[in-house]
């Protein structure tokens, strides 16, 4: 029976990651907590005074900035200190709820972004839902048998991390995911449709260790498959709690 091997949380878009033993998955929500803050950059519409959601490229993320891939939270719960680390540089903390820290905190992000792109501009929260990559409130579901054969193709072991999707799967048929589109999944005890598949852009060339661009994922992807596509958007559509180990299945 599949199972559910990894659950991540990435409180800040594109800036770290929380591996998380247990989550309640909430219907027409995003996971909880995911993405609900942004870095909007030097030329982004994101407006301060009207927010709502908006595309990725109003905000700095990996696929312009690699290093970022490699920053990871040790400490984190709402409310409190955050703690990101980064491979190649100190331990950094600051309290996201605390508009006095929010300058500080860019100042750090700041030297992961290229000179060559637009520089990061301010720290927001989400209005609404979380700001992920999709304008709907959806989740992301991918499995790792998938990921074993891209990884094969690749030459080299590539860690979940890479992907930064919300929850993995054990335990299936590689690519079984592909034929999930429209049809409603139980995971422990929430159920979600599986919308779409989700669509890949540079971020997911970098090693989540390292920050540094090491393979082309999205050449691979396209000569081997035909596509740039890498795991499934999901609709929460009854609410429930999601440990590590939970069964998984299409019902």
């Amino acid at each position: 029976m599949p199972s559910v091997k990894h659950i991540f949380c990435h409180p800040i878009k594109a800036v770290g990651r929380t591996n998380l033993d247990t989550v309640q998955l909430v219907a027409g929500e995003t996971l909880l907590h995911d993405r609900m803050f942004a870095i909007t950059h030097e030329v982004s519409k994101f407006d301060l005074n009207a927010p709502a959601w908006v595309n990725c490229n109003n905000f700095i993320r990996g696929a312009k900035a690699p290093e970022l891939q490699a920053i990871s939270i040790s400490q984190y719960a709402v409310g409190g200190l955050m703690v990101l680390n980064h491979p190649d540089h100190p331990a950094f903390s600051f309290d996201p709820d605390n508009a006095d820290d929010h300058a500080r905190f860019i100042g750090w992000v700041s030297q992961f972004v290229p000179d060559n792109r637009a520089q990061p501009a301010a720290f927001i929260k989400a209005p609404t839902q979380g700001m992920t990559d999709s304008s709907h409130p959806y989740i992301s579901i991918l499995n790792l048998a998938s990921l074993k054969e891209l990884s094969i193709k690749a030459g080299r072991p590539m860690a979940p991390e890479r992907f930064r999707g919300n929850i993995w799967l054990d335990g299936l048929d590689m690519w079984a995911e592909h034929d999930w589109i429209g049809k409603t999944m139980r995971i422990g005890q929430a159920e979600v449709v599986i919308r779409e598949p989700i669509g890949r852009c540079m971020a997911t060339t970098a090693d989540p260790l390292t920050g540094k661009q090491d393979v082309n994922t999205l050449d691979i992807l396209q000569n081997n498959w035909g596509h740039t596509e890498f795991g499934v958007y999901a609709e929460v559509i009854k609410s429930g709690d999601v440990d590590l180990s939970d069964a998984a299945h299409i019902l």
